[in-house]
C-alpha cells in the first residue's frame, strides 16, 4: 500500500539531522514481534482480523504498521518544516501509538520495554549485562515451566485436572514452600553482604503492581529481624504530589502509577539526609484530603536499615547520589508460566492478567473501588512498569517469584456466580475508545471461563490456603497486617 510521506529528515538524540528511513521503523517493529514469537499472539479476529487477512506474514504486518507510523508523523505540520523534524523519541512514541491503536498490545509491550531498557543503558543506569530486553527473562521462565511440568500444572487443562481431583492442597503446599525457600535465600544474600563488609542502610522491595510486595516485605524482614537487623520503614506514599498537581483524564482518572507522581527531588533529598544521620521533616499524605498534612520528624538510627516497599524502588533518580553498596534491592515478579488449553497451541496466559485479577479483587473487597475502574485504569499501570520497573530488574540483588500455580483457582470464585466482580459487557460498552481495556477484558473473561476454580469456602479456608500466603493480600483472610487493606 502506497503511503504519502513528506518527511525528509529526522533529529537524532545528539540533535544531528539524518535522512528519514521508514524501513528502520518496520525493522524495529518486526524485531519486537519476533522477540515474543511473532504477531500471532496479538491476533484478535474481532479487532484486527482484517489487518491479518490483508497482511498474512509478519514482514507484511510490520510494513503496514510502519506505514501507519509514517501517516501519524505526516499529520503533524511541524514535521514538514525543515527546522522541526520529528525526533527519534517522537517516532518511537508514534510506533507505540500505532501498535496499540490496532490492538497489537503484546508487541507494543515488548517494544516499550526494550525501548526504555535502551534508554537506561544510555543513561548509564544499567550495564549491558543488566539489560532486560523485552521484559521476559527466558532462563527464569524456563525454570518455572520445568517446575510446573513436573507437577502437571503447566497448562490450563492440567491445572483444572488437579482442582477436579482434589489435589490442589498439595500444589499449594509445594508452591508456598518454594516461595519460602526463595525468601530464605534472599535473607541469606542480605546477611552475606553485611558479613562481607557492606554497610547496607536501605532495603528496597520493588516490583510491579499486585505482585505481593507487602506480604514479601513483612516475611523477609521477619527473617532478618531474627538475625538482629533493625528496620525503620518509610512510606513512600507520603511523597505523592497533591491532587491539584495530578490532572485527571477524561474519565476523571489520575495516573498514580508513574514515578513522577512522587516528589522525587524531596524523596531523594530526604534519603540522603537520613543516611547522613540528620532528622528529616517527613510529609504525611492524606488520601482522603488529597494533600500532604503536617510533617513529622524522622531519624534513622546508626544501627537501623531503612525499609522501602515501592513500585519504583529501582528507579535511578530516587537513589541518585547514594552509594549502591549501601543498598539491597529485592525484585518481586509474578512469573507462573501457564499454557492455554492443553498446551497444543503456542499461546500462554499473561502474567499481567493475573496481577490485574488480583488488583480487581483487592480494590473491590478492600477499597470499595469498582473493578471496572480498575480495568480502565490498567493502561496507566502497564505504561509505568514498562518504563521504570521491568526494564530495571537487572539492578536488583535478588529476584523472588510472587506468582503461584494456584493463583487462578484461588481468584476464580470472586469472578463466578451472581456476586461476580467481573463487570458485565454493557458496562464496558460505555467506553468504546478504551481498546486496551476491551482487549484485557475479553482475555481475562476467556481465561476465567477456562479455569476450574475453588469454591468461596475453599478460598476462605486457611487450612487450604495459609493465612500468610501472598494471594491472601488480595482475596482477604491474611494473618499478616496489610496496611493498604485496612
Amino acid at each position: 500500500m502506497a503511503v504519502e510521506n513528506r518527511i525528509i529528515k529526522i533529529q537524532k538524540r545528539n540533535r544531528a539531522l539524518v535522512t528519514f528511513d521508514a524501513g528502520r521503523i518496520r525493522q524495529a517493529i518486526l524485531r519486537a514481534a519476533q522477540s515474543i514469537g511473532g504477531f500471532a499472539s496479538d491476533h484478535l479476529p474481532e479487532i484486527n482480523g482484517r489487518i491479518f487477512d490483508a497482511h498474512p506474514s509478519d514482514d507484511a504486518l510490520a510494513g503496514f504498521l510502519a506505514d501507519m507510523v509514517v501517516v501519524c508523523l505526516n499529520a503533524d505540520p511541524h514535521h514538514l518544516i525543515s527546522n522541526f523534524p520529528p525526533t527519534i523519541e517522537t517516532i518511537q512514541d508514534q510506533a507505540l501509538h500505532a501498535l496499540r491503536s490496532y490492538g497489537f498490545q503484546n508487541t507494543a509491550d515488548a517494544y516499550a520495554c526494550y525501548r526504555w531498557g535502551r534508554h537506561w543503558l544510555r543513561e548509564g543506569a544499567l550495564r549491558p549485562d543488566q539489560f532486560a530486553g523485552n521484559g521476559f527473562p527466558a532462563e527464569r521462565m524456563a525454570q518455572t515451566l520445568a517446575w510446573n511440568q513436573a507437577r502437571g500444572c503447566h497448562t490450563i487443562a492440567g491445572l483444572n485436572e488437579i482442582v477436579r481431583r482434589g489435589k490442589i492442597k498439595t500444589l499449594i503446599e509445594e508452591s508456598t514452600a518454594s516461595y519460602e525457600t526463595a525468601l530464605d535465600e534472599a535473607a541469606q544474600r542480605f546477611l552475606a553482604r553485611l558479613n562481607a563488609g557492606d554497610r547496607i542502610r536501605l532495603l528496597w522491595v520493588a516490583g510491579p503492581s499486585s505482585s505481593g510486595k507487602t506480604t514479601t516485605t513483612v516475611k523477609l524482614t521477619q527473617r532478618l529481624e531474627k538475625q538482629g537487623v533493625r528496620f525503620l520503614m518509610l512510606n513512600l506514599d507520603d511523597y505523592f504530589w497533591s491532587l491539584i498537581e495530578h490532572p485527571t483524564d477524561w474519565i476523571n482518572d489520575r495516573n498514580f502509577e508513574t514515578p513522577e507522581a512522587l516528589d522525587i527531588q524531596l524523596l531523594n533529598q530526604h534519603l540522603r539526609e537520613l543516611l547522613d544521620g540528620r532528622t528529616i521533616e517527613k510529609p504525611s499524605y492524606s488520601f482522603k484530603q488529597g494533600r500532604r498534612l503536617a510533617p513529622k520528624p524522622v531519624r534513622l538510627e546508626p544501627d537501623q536499615v531503612l525499609l522501602l516497599d515501592c513500585l519504583h524502588g529501582l528507579y535511578p533518580p530516587i537513589t541518585e547520589g547514594i552509594d549502591p553498596a549501601a543498598q539491597f534491592r529485592l525484585y518481586l515478579e509474578t512469573l507462573n508460566v501457564l499454557d492455554e488449553g492443553d498446551g497444543s497451541t503456542p499461546r500462554r496466559t499473561k502474567f499481567t492478567d493475573v496481577r490485574l485479577l488480583r488488583r480487581m479483587v483487592r480494590d473491590a473487597v478492600h477499597r470499595n473501588h469498582s473493578p471496572l475502574l480498575t480495568l480502565l485504569h490498567w493502561h496507566y499501570v502497564r505504561a509505568g512498569e514498562l518504563f521504570s520497573i521491568l526494564p530495571l530488574r537487572g539492578l536488583c540483588d535478588c529476584v523472588i517469584n510472587g506468582g503461584f500455580a494456584f493463583d487462578l483457582p484461588a481468584l476464580k470464585p470472586f469472578f463466578s456466580g451472581p456476586a461476580s466482580l467481573l463487570p458485565p459487557p454493557e458496562d464496558l460498552a460505555a467506553y468504546p475508545g478504551f481498546l486496551d481495556a476491551r482487549i484485557r477484558y475479553e482475555r481475562v473473561r476467556r481465561l476465567l471461563e477456562a479455569v476450574e476454580g475453588l469454591t468461596r469456602e475453599q478460598a476462605a479456608s486457611r487450612e487450604l490456603i495459609p493465612g500468610d500466603a501472598v494471594v491472601r493480600e488480595f482475596i482477604g483472610g491474611s494473618t499478616i497486617q496489610i496496611p493498604h487493606n485496612e
